[in-house]
């Protein structure tokens, strides 16, 4: 792993890639701070540590291949659970929300086709 920044490489996908998991990173970071303390917004801040975290390993050019299909699993699970704990009990989708949700598809589609690019 280098230990420097790297972007030189960097394709316009895997940059969508990067907004897509800092805009999820940021909304999970925010709503963990703003219902802390507990269990769930505990959750949230790891998670959004989680999506942070694998952006700068991204950018460091560590493992991109394995980045890619463990962010896609990491994120497809943010969805499961999502749906799983809210949607049973409040059907209802809020507008960040729906943000929320959308970043996340867009970014699983996005880190699909990277990997199957291998870039």
């Amino acid at each position: 792993m280098s230990a420097a920044i790297e972007t030189n490489d960097v394709t316009p996908l895997q940059w969508i890639a990067v907004g897509l998991a800092a805009i999820t990173g940021v909304i999970h970071l925010v709503l963990g701070v703003q219902f802390f303390p507990g269990a769930q917004p505990v959750s949230f801040l790891l998670a959004g540590l989680g999506f942070f975290g694998g952006i700068v390993l991204f950018l460091r050019n560590y493992r991109r291949q394995q980045l890619y299909v463990g962010g896609a699993g990491f994120t497809l699970l943010q969805i499961v659970l999502y749906l799983w704990l809210n949607q049973r009990v409040q059907p209802a989708i809020s507008p960040i929300e729906a943000i929320d949700k959308a970043a996340q598809i867009l970014l699983i589609a996005s880190l699909v086709v990277l990997y199957q690019r291998g870039q």
